[in-house]
């Protein structure tokens, strides 16, 4: 994966801040399981991920956790933004879902080139403003989409991300990515697969109607 291709102020840097980004980029292996917690400045700053798939969450005071976003091969992830940008200051945690390879550029590093490079600063910012607007977005749907909605975007976008629509998901699992109780869950899922939409067996939700799906989530 060429750093040019998906770090878009590569070629905008001089030949000594692309030696450094190059001497000091770090590669990361993430076994499918693990966390990266925005507190361990070790694993801060930006990081490209080559291939796999990892989650950003969010804990409540209660311990239930929240999916914010997903990030695949290709993405740019902007991890523990208060190393970055101080006026920044909340934590996020990052699950790896499947076994993940990433190559991440230190929160020195960014600093570094941040204070050097306006092409980097934009780049950045830019990164962090489209994140918290997809932040914005999940907390609106918490706040205004009934569950039923929920469930069924969540629903349509695993299908969307493994390739069919027979999931190997529990309602414990959709329960921990919309923040919520797994006997709600349950009770909504119930419920469609009254309406006919799904079909449920143990360990597993089946997408018998994408579209009616799809306008639960209009």
């Amino acid at each position: 994966m060429r750093l040019d291709e998906h770090f878009p102020f590569y070629r905008a840097l001089t030949p000594a801040q692309q030696a450094l980004l190059c001497d000091r980029l770090i590669e990361q292996t993430i076994p499918k399981g693990a966390l990266m917690r925005s507190t361990d400045t070790d694993s801060a700053g930006l990081v490209l991920i080559d291939r796999g798939q990892l989650r950003a969450l969010l804990y409540s005071a209660e311990g239930r956790e929240t999916t914010l976003y997903r990030l695949f091969g290709g993405d740019l992830c902007l991890f523990c933004a208060p190393c970055l940008i101080d006026t920044i200051a909340f934590d996020v945690t990052l699950q790896a879902e499947k076994d993940t390879v990433c190559r991440r550029i230190p929160a020195a590093v960014c600093r570094t080139l941040m204070a050097q490079s306006a092409a980097v600063a934009s780049q950045i910012n830019a990164l962090l403003g489209s994140r918290l607007t997809t932040v914005v977005q999940q907390i609106e749907q918490v706040m205004w989409r009934g569950m039923d909605a929920r469930v069924a975007a969540l629903l349509l976008q695993e299908a969307q991300i493994e390739g069919t629509r027979s999931l190997p998901i529990t309602h414990e699992i959709i329960a921990h990515h919309l923040g919520s109780h797994r006997e709600v869950v349950t009770r909504t899922l119930r419920a469609l697969q009254a309406d006919g939409l799904v079909e449920l067996s143990r360990g597993r939700v089946t997408l018998r109607d994408v579209a009616r799906l799809r306008e639960l989530t209009q």
